[in-house]
């Protein structure tokens, strides 16, 4: 499960960050305080999820290109 996290956490973050705003604008009566703090763990996340990314493309630009046919 870890491993599937790690290989699509941009497409889960984006999949969380939809769902919220779908959410938000959709139910009447939310907080505001519940949806703010909804919104700063998503941006949170964001940057996990982008640190995430830059260690796979760090990772991939240090390693030999593969050798063509």
């Amino acid at each position: 499960m870890i491993g599937f996290i790690h290989a699509h956490s941009t497409r889960l973050y984006t999949i969380a960050a939809a769902a919220l705003a779908l959410v938000a604008y959709s139910v009447d009566g939310l907080p505001t305080g519940l949806i703010l703090a909804l919104v700063a763990a998503i941006l949170g996340t964001g940057e996990a999820v982008q640190r995430v990314e830059d260690r796979k493309t760090v990772k991939a630009l240090h390693q030999e290109p593969p050798a063509l046919p």
